[in-house]
């Protein structure tokens, strides 16, 4: 008996991949609203969120680096501090690259990738 569920469970795994690419939009479809939402959310995560929190990052690493060169050469207390800061700064630097891995990965597995921003309110130029 266990076998059986065994092999139905493998196939139906096997089979699933075959199932789900059955289930797309015909070319030149779109999702609506919600693929205009999930859009513009990638276009906001890849283009300025990560960034912004790498620039942070690489700030107190910056941070870290005088606390442990400059303002700790003969204080050990801050050597300690500086040093724990370039370690929580490298971390973050793993973690946010970690993170952008995952949401292109998503990206690329629901078909969002290289979307353009859509439905974002237009400023017309007043001055003719």
């Amino acid at each position: 008996m266990k076998k059986l569920s065994l092999i139905a469970s493998s196939v139906t795994l096997m089979a699933l991949p075959m199932l789900t690419s059955a289930q797309g939009l015909a070319d030149g479809a779109d999702a609506g609203p919600l693929q205009d939402l999930l859009s513009n959310i990638l276009g906001f995560t890849n283009s300025t969120l990560i960034p912004f929190i790498l620039a942070i990052g690489f700030l107190v690493f910056v941070f870290g680096m005088f606390r442990y060169f400059i303002a700790g050469g003969a204080n050990e207390e801050a050597r300690d501090s500086g040093k724990s800061l370039m370690i929580y700064a490298t971390l973050g630097f793993v973690l946010i690259i970690v993170f952008w891995g995952v949401i292109n990965l998503l990206s690329a597995a629901t078909g969002l990738e290289g979307e353009q921003i859509k439905n974002t309110p237009k400023v017309e130029n007043p001055i003719p």
